[in-house]
């Protein structure tokens, strides 16, 4: 080839994962470089039941330039600062996965290390009362990071809980206005090359062909391309993450707007709380070996705050992941390359995470092997990192009250997760393995909330004095504390800068 540059992309499916994708392109492949098609059909509805974000997003909208006071009015967002998890340990009892650090790392040695050494001392306040972002959750207070040095108000992560439909069309104008063609229509034909099994053009119902040397499918779990068409295999983890349907429905405002998600454990599965400027987002996902689509539904509806706004919409899923993201011209983005369920709000990243990897390995026409098979080990390590950290939250559990739990406490789990657990429960470290998404703050966190117990402590934390210790543990939380109190109430901090109108 004299020029083997991507002359067009063709997008096969809307939705967050299609115009997150399309954005991202729009943004970099300037000036005509290669011309993007997005296909989607107004027949073909979009999941867009996961409206709560980890604090990644930041770095795709700001690497697309968005403003983020825009961004929160456009899909009237709520800010998040982590999550509260009701009942999982056992019944009656919370707590909370915070965005940021508890406390600080002194001497060269993890808080977490003087932290567990405190608990043993029978003088350690609840882990929560560390973290300034579940001090303020706690108290429905917001405000974004500040420049203050030395401060925890200068270190404040957030995310946000998104109207997903609104997002998609937030950023399909901003695809749109940086030369992205959006063609409406159902594909009803995928074409082949006969020499190699490439895909050359998909047919609409209209019969009008649409030519690429790149597919994105970002057709959901159906994988039009990357599995009705290349046949390339699912990975089945559903052994491990029992919930296979989920239910949803949004409701009036009602009750607290805390900036947190809320996880509540249920008997075969977990209710999700997801408070926006103009609802809340509720959903239960749920075993359906344990529990039916009615008496889910009957149960959601039933553990509501507020009236109903629709129709519940149920959704069918199988935990696991494509074994390929990437499979020829065609790269796999969002539900089409794989899904977990939505715990942890980890949806949304993955597709750009996978959006991220594509443009590091951006293809010419040649599209080399080697390049496809890093893209496709690096996704597969981020698919099964999260798998685990997800495993965690069902096996570390005490509860006994229904055969859903049993099955979950007692079952057996991947080697590295079991590592983990067994490295924690030495001596209470965890590490964060090369690039994983969650870090040692999120695995800590989760660990002693689910009720795992060390047999002791960092033995270098150790080498401070107890009554030093004492103070510092102290002076910690009552700076936090005091961080706390100056922040703005949560949504007088939106109505004073980015409510939806």
């Amino acid at each position: 080839m004299t020029n083997p540059r991507l002359r067009n992309i063709v997008i096969v499916g809307g939705g967050t994962a299609g115009w997150m994708t399309a954005a991202a392109l729009g943004r970099f492949l300037k000036d005509g470089f290669t011309a993007v098609t997005l296909v989607e059909s107004e027949e073909i509805g979009t999941i867009g039941v996961g409206e709560s974000t980890i604090p990644q997003i930041n770095i795709f909208n700001r690497m697309l330039g968005l403003d983020e006071n825009e961004f929160v009015r456009r899909t009237k967002a709520t800010f998040k600062l982590g999550i509260e998890f009701v009942d999982w340990k056992e019944i009656g009892h919370s707590y909370f996965h915070p965005f940021g650090p508890f406390g600080l790392d002194m001497e060269g040695v993890s808080f977490h290390a003087y932290w567990l050494r405190l608990k043993a001392m029978g003088e350690a306040a609840d882990l929560g009362d560390y973290s300034l972002q579940a001090v303020a959750a706690a108290q429905s207070k917001f405000m974004r990071a500040n420049q203050q040095a030395n401060s925890p108000l200068g270190g404040i992560a957030h995310a946000y809980h998104i109207d997903a439909g609104l997002y998609a069309r937030f950023l399909r104008g901003y695809a749109e206005d940086r030369g992205v063609r959006r063609q409406e229509g159902k594909v009803v034909e995928v074409h082949q090359r006969a020499e190699d099994g490439f895909i050359e053009a998909v047919t609409l119902q209209d019969g009008q062909r649409i030519e690429g040397d790149l597919f994105i499918d970002c057709s959901g779990f159906r994988g039009l391309l990357i599995e009705q068409t290349l046949k390339t295999g699912y990975e089945d983890w559903s052994h491990w993450l029992l919930n296979d349907w989920a239910v949803a429905v949004p409701c009036q405002l009602a009750g607290s707007r805390q900036p947190a998600t809320r996880a509540v454990a249920r008997p075969a599965g977990w209710q999700w709380r997801i408070p926006l400027q103009h609802r809340l987002g509720n959903g239960y996902a749920f075993s359906s070996a344990h529990l039916s689509e009615d008496e889910a539904t009957a149960y959601l509806l039933a553990h509501l705050d507020g009236a109903p706004l629709a129709e519940p919409r149920t959704l069918r899923f199988q935990a696991g992941r494509r074994l390929k993201s990437w499979n020829r011209n065609v790269v796999a983005i969002g539900l089409s390359a794989g899904f977990m369920e939505p715990l942890e709000s980890q949806s949304i990243h993955l597709i750009q995470v996978a959006i991220a990897r594509l443009l590091a390995m951006f293809p010419d026409r040649r599209f080399q092997q080697p390049d496809i098979d890093r893209y496709n080990r690096v996704m597969q390590f981020e698919y099964e990192k999260i798998r685990d950290f997800l495993i965690l939250h069902f096996k570390a559990t005490r509860r006994r009250d229904t055969a859903y739990w049993d099955y979950l406490r007692e079952m057996p789990i991947p080697d590295y997760l079991a590592d983990k657990i067994a490295v924690f429960e030495s001596h209470g470290r965890v590490f964060r393995e090369n690039e994983e998404l969650f870090n040692d703050t999120s695995w800590f966190a989760v660990m002693i909330g689910q009720g795992l117990t060390p047999r002791g402590h960092d033995p270098m934390a150790d080498v401070m004095s107890d009554d030093e210790l004492r103070a510092k543990m102290r002076d910690i939380r009552a700076v936090i504390a005091r961080s706390a109190e100056v922040m703005p109430d949560h949504m007088a901090f939106i109505a004073a800068n980015c409510a939806a109108a």
